[in-house]
């Protein structure tokens, strides 16, 4: 007896081939000379990032369940795995951008192959619920790939002294008011993470119960001109607002202001994915290590919310119901409440939360369970989505996390303060 079809099965066909799509879109205004460098190990060529997403494709669908299976080209195997080491042997990351062959074309072709060998699987698996979710695990993981992309790309042009635009129309972040106010949550037990239907990626569960203190979240984002203010205040200067290691990494790096951020004519100037442009101060203050975003809450007298903080607000104002965890769709159709904005599409939020597992988390079987559990240490929770994220990738529950000099992200703050 088969089991039956999940229920987003009907719509597995098109979303594949809407995922995949996006992908070689977003490589359109690009050279094939952008396409194979690296600016630093953190980032991947964007060549890189076309190949290891079909990789996924066919190492853990077709070579497992395509009839007569062969690879487009066995040394892909090596060359596109990214940290899976249940698969076997991966080039260094670092190195990535010494990957002049295969050329883009090819990598273009690998590409088409796949995907034409997927077209002829997906059909015949729709009745095969565990299958399908792994697909959509790998369109999943190839919507994270094409927010960094985007990032990866912004670094590589940002060291080209030409100011390069990657588009000529600038990436929309969602207005926010130009005064700050503060939401006051009451204290009590509360459940987060994801339960119910809709996907989520493993480390988002299981759903669970914590305890909440009084606190308050800022109703929006911090500015480029409130960052500006920290700036020309000497927050980059004063090193009893900064963690020890923090103000350490700070010193080692010279660093004086926020990345991308340059003086010229004596005004700020920042540079974007539409070039070299003049500080909006309107906008959210972005690409802010954690270290960054703790020294300016500091110096605000305010803190980092916790992830468990983030989670119970957003639910609030949202109007999402407090036991319940909704698929972004649905999060997205219910707007703003005036007196919180910003939680999606402008910046990843920085929490006070080391990336750990929740009660009762377990890490899946075979390769893809090193997708998230592998790295649960030295890393904190990021919370919302930015600008750069895919639309529809979304959600309450979802737990982003990056070390805490990451910079090259779509990152900002959200203040938080104690009641």
């Amino acid at each position: 007896m088969t089991a039956p079809a999940p229920l987003f099965a009907p719509e597995l066909l098109a979303r594949f081939h809407a995922v995949r799509s996006r992908s070689v879109a977003l490589v359109a205004p690009l050279s094939a000379e952008d396409c194979a460098a690296q600016s630093m190990p953190d980032a991947s060529p964007a060549k890189w990032h076309l190949a290891h997403t079909t990789w996924f494709f066919e190492t853990f669908v077709l070579e497992a369940h395509e009839p007569g299976f062969a690879p487009f080209q066995p040394a892909f195997r090596v060359l596109f795995n990214s940290y899976y080491n249940g698969v076997g042997a991966k080039h260094p990351r670092p190195q990535r951008g010494l990957l002049t062959r295969p050329a883009l074309d090819e990598v273009l072709a690998y590409r088409a192959n796949v995907d034409a060998r997927m077209a002829r699987l997906l059909p015949t698996v729709l009745n095969n619920p565990a299958l399908c979710a792994l697909i959509e695990l790998g369109l999943q993981h190839e919507q994270q790939h094409q927010e960094l992309l985007v990032t990866d790309v912004k670094h590589l042009l940002s060291c080209n002294p030409l100011w390069p635009a990657y588009q000529q129309t600038a990436l929309v972040m969602p207005a926010a008011p130009s005064a700050l106010a503060w939401q006051s949550f009451e204290n009590g037990l509360t459940d987060i993470g994801h339960e119910g239907g809709g996907f989520a990626f493993d480390n988002e569960s299981p759903r669970h119960r914590v305890y909440l203190h009084p606190y308050a979240l800022a109703s929006r984002l911090v500015t480029n001109a409130e960052m500006a203010a920290f700036v020309e205040g000497g927050g980059y200067q004063n090193p009893a607002l900064w963690l020890a290691e923090g103000w350490d990494w700070r010193t080692a790096q010279g660093l004086e202001h926020p990345l991308y951020w340059q003086r010229v004519d004596g005004a700020w100037h920042a540079f974007t994915l539409t070039g070299l442009q003049p500080l909006d101060g309107a906008q959210p203050a972005v690409h802010l290590s954690y270290y960054e975003a703790d020294a300016y809450a500091r110096w605000m007298g305010a803190r980092l919310p916790t992830e468990a903080e983030w989670e119970h607000a957003a639910q609030q104002a949202l109007g999402v119901p407090p036991n319940s965890s909704y698929p972004a769709a649905e999060v997205m159709a219910d707007p703003d409440t005036p007196e919180m904005v910003q939680w999606f599409g402008a910046a990843w939020q920085w929490t006070q939360s080391s990336y750990a597992a929740y009660p009762g988390f377990r890490v899946a079987d075979g390769a893809v369970g090193e997708y998230n559990g592998k790295f649960m240490v030295n890393q904190y929770v990021l919370r919302g989505s930015s600008s750069a994220t895919p639309p529809g990738h979304e959600r309450i529950t979802y737990r982003n996390f990056f070390p805490a000099t990451a910079r090259w992200q779509f990152t900002g703050i959200r203040l938080a303060r104690n009641l």
